[in-house]
């Protein structure tokens, strides 16, 4: 499970000093260990966009092997389950923020590179489902990413809530466990997958797949996002290679997928939806026009910039 963005208090970043720096990367660090050692249950709310919803969570580390569950409550069934972070099945399609892509492996939270592109600080503390927490904001230090505040379980470093905040200071996302049992070892049977939740297969030919993916790269890149994984798959309708590229700075994360139009007339647009925004744009190259989309929790001026940057390492496209 993912450390799920919180809300940066408006002016916590005045207020920073040293110590507090210091407290709030030994806290990350324990959140990052928390989430590969500690097995738990729970129920948490998420709300985005004005909506909530509500969802069971089993999660169990066992063996080195990290094995979760989701189950959301409202409304049609919808569910996933992972291990190690990679996805195994889904049933329904789950609030975007709550499922990472099929082949995204979790990683740890790393303080010290995360200190060069936020201001770390443990900022008070709190009670959370009945437990108490430390809060640590993450104050960006540039237009290109959100603040976070993280209220960590005292007892295991598990995040208990979050809120994420844009420039502006309106809430975009919200998560809050209502009950978390860190005692009781999730079985066997509450982690295995309902018949509705179908398998996620993963392209097979992996080593072109990669070399296609590969020949695509951006011109500009907000400072400290960097490269993690890229593939490339056929879409079952086009039929078409569609290229995808991940990256992240460490905690926030956006995709790029590239796709040959093939003389489809297509639109440019823009859409946001909570934190999550979704960029589309046109490029014309001596291959033909490709339609750039951008995905993620990124500021949607950021993820536009992304968009008209990205070229082939053989030719220069040009924005339409």
């Amino acid at each position: 499970m993912r450390a799920i963005p919180l809300l940066s208090l408006l002016l916590s970043g005045w207020f920073i000093v040293p110590a507090h720096a210091d407290e709030a990367q030994d806290w990350l660090k324990r959140l990052g260990q928390a989430e590969q050692q500690q097995s738990f249950q729970g129920t948490f709310v998420y709300e985005r966009n004005g909506s909530f919803s509500t969802h069971n969570i089993w999660h169990r580390v066992q063996d080195g092997q990290v094995r979760e569950r989701l189950v959301q409550l409202d409304g049609s069934a919808q569910e996933v389950v992972r291990v190690d972070g990679r996805t195994q099945c889904v049933s329904g399609t789950l609030v975007a923020g709550l499922g990472d892509s099929p082949n995204a492996s979790a990683h740890s939270l790393d303080p010290e590179k995360l200190k060069n592109w936020y201001d770390l600080a443990v900022i008070g503390k709190s009670r959370v489902a009945g437990r108490a927490a430390v809060i640590v904001s993450l104050t960006p230090r540039d237009q290109h990413r959100y603040g976070f505040e993280l209220h960590l379980d005292r007892e295991t470093g598990l995040p208990l809530k979050s809120l994420l905040l844009n420039d502006k200071g309106q809430l975009l996302e919200r998560f809050q466990f209502t009950r978390l049992d860190t005692t009781d070892v999730p079985q066997d049977s509450e982690l295995q997958a309902s018949a509705e939740c179908k398998s996620v297969v993963l392209d097979s030919d992996k080593a072109s797949a990669v070399k296609s993916a590969q020949s695509w790269h951006s011109d500009w890149l907000p400072p400290g996002f960097e490269l993690t994984s890229s593939s490339a798959r056929k879409d079952p309708d086009t039929k078409v290679m569609v290229n995808s590229l991940m990256y992240d700075d460490g905690l926030a994360r956006f995709s790029v997928f590239l796709e040959p139009l093939n003389g489809a007339t297509v639109t440019d647009t823009r859409t946001q939806l909570g934190p999550t925004v979704a960029v589309s744009r046109r490029l014309t190259t001596p291959d033909g026009e490709i339609m750039v989309t951008v995905v993620g929790e990124i500021p949607i001026g950021t993820a536009e910039r992304i968009a008209l940057s990205m070229r082939t390492d053989a030719t220069a496209p040009k924005a339409q």
